[in-house]
């Protein structure tokens, strides 16, 4: 049967109404990769996969949210839609409002957006609006507008867009068989990790309190299919850690730009995910970030966005510490592909190319001189 998308995959599992038509570009069903190389390297006895979100139409986790984000606003009669973003969630948002036939505004920090983020808003032909400020200046704004404007919101205050994201621990658990011990996630606005906890939760054990993230009207399929739930761990940017910190970060700052955000929309769910799975928020300095960026590639040839690799960095310290327990399962989130952001990139690769002459005498040189 051709695969079109996540909601006709688990639209029993989704709230969108029988007759809503699913505005889809086949998201999902990326990846569980086993890393093999770094848990060897470091001693590791047991199994390390990461989720490589970055192979999503757009290249994130944000077309899981948006195809049912845009789906639901598509069937109540919405025109168009408007987002705060610090790139993802603009690519994501521009590509399925021109799939659906609607408009999209995206509204993003002047100068602090990765251009492979923003070439993909424009070419999509949404209007985008860089603003002097940063994203969380920016989600003051969207929520504003929607109050005065007939536009729908779809950052992940929405919740149709958690309803999305929680099927990536759907394909998690179908692909290993149970939930993992340990789920490690890098955190910004918190909306992925609250969407995973509400995953693992309505197909693992029956939880003893209901976490109020979807409105009650939501009716759906909540069946059991697992009998554990993974500790989740959430792992910030040092210049951009509000969970460390207690309180928003004014003016957050990191190379990962995906997660520079000091003000989470999300973060009473993030907070409950934290502590009733007995899990933990950690931060990490940029160097740390790009070092393990660097790690994924030249080690599992997995290349993913700086943000991406915090949750690597996360659960990599986190395993040399003793805090994840040896022999266990974990899985990482990477949240985006490593194209999103090819400037860091090329500032870390090894060196400049090699120049020689078109010829094999000075290939085969070069070839002895690098072996």
């Amino acid at each position: 049967m051709h695969y079109t998308g996540l909601i006709e995959r688990y639209r029993e599992r989704l709230p969108l109404p029988a007759d809503a038509q699913a505005v889809a570009l086949g998201e999902g069903r990326t990846p569980l990769i086993e890393l093999q190389n770094i848990p060897r390297d470091i001693g590791f006895d047991g199994r390390i996969y990461v989720k490589f979100e970055g192979l999503n139409p757009t290249g994130s986790f944000k077309d899981r949210g948006m195809t049912v984000a845009v789906s639901a606003a598509k069937h109540a009669g919405s025109k168009a839609i408007i987002c705060a973003s610090t790139g993802n969630t603009s690519a994501a948002a521009a590509a399925y409002a021109a799939r659906a036939g609607m408009t999209a505004f995206v509204l993003i920090p002047e100068g602090k957006i990765a251009l492979g983020k923003l070439a993909q808003a424009g070419i999509s032909g949404c209007e985008v609006i860089q603003i002097r400020g940063n994203f969380d200046d920016g989600m003051r704004i969207v929520r504003g507008l929607s109050d005065a404007m007939p536009i729908t919101v779809v950052n992940s205050i929405n919740p149709w867009r958690l309803q999305g994201q929680k099927t990536a621990a759907f394909e998690i658990i179908e692909e290993l068989g149970r939930a993992p011990d340990y789920h490690c996630l890098p955190v910004g606005n918190a909306g992925n990790i609250s969407a995973y906890w509400m995953g693992y939760r309505e197909m693992g054990p029956k939880a003893p309190v209901e976490l109020p993230i979807a409105p009650e009207h939501f009716d759906y399929a909540r069946t059991q299919v697992c009998d554990n739930r993974p500790i989740m761990c959430g792992y910030q940017a040092a210049g951009a850690a509000p969970f460390l910190r207690g309180e928003p970060v004014l003016a957050p700052e990191t190379i990962a730009t995906a997660i520079r955000i000091g003000a989470p929309q999300s973060w009473d769910y993030a907070q409950a995910a934290v502590s009733e799975s007995g899990g933990w928020f950690a931060e990490f300095a940029d160097e740390d970030i790009l070092a393990a960026q660097k790690l994924l590639a030249s080690r599992e040839g997995v290349f993913c966005e700086p943000a991406s690799a915090t949750s690597v960095a996360g659960a990599l310290r986190d395993i040399r510490q003793g805090h994840i327990r040896p022999g266990s399962s974990v899985v990482c989130t990477l949240t985006g592909h490593g194209l999103k952001d090819p400037d860091v990139a090329i500032r870390q690769a090894a060196a400049d190319p090699t120049v020689v002459d078109a010829e094999p005498a000075a290939v085969e040189k070069a070839l002895q001189a690098a072996l």
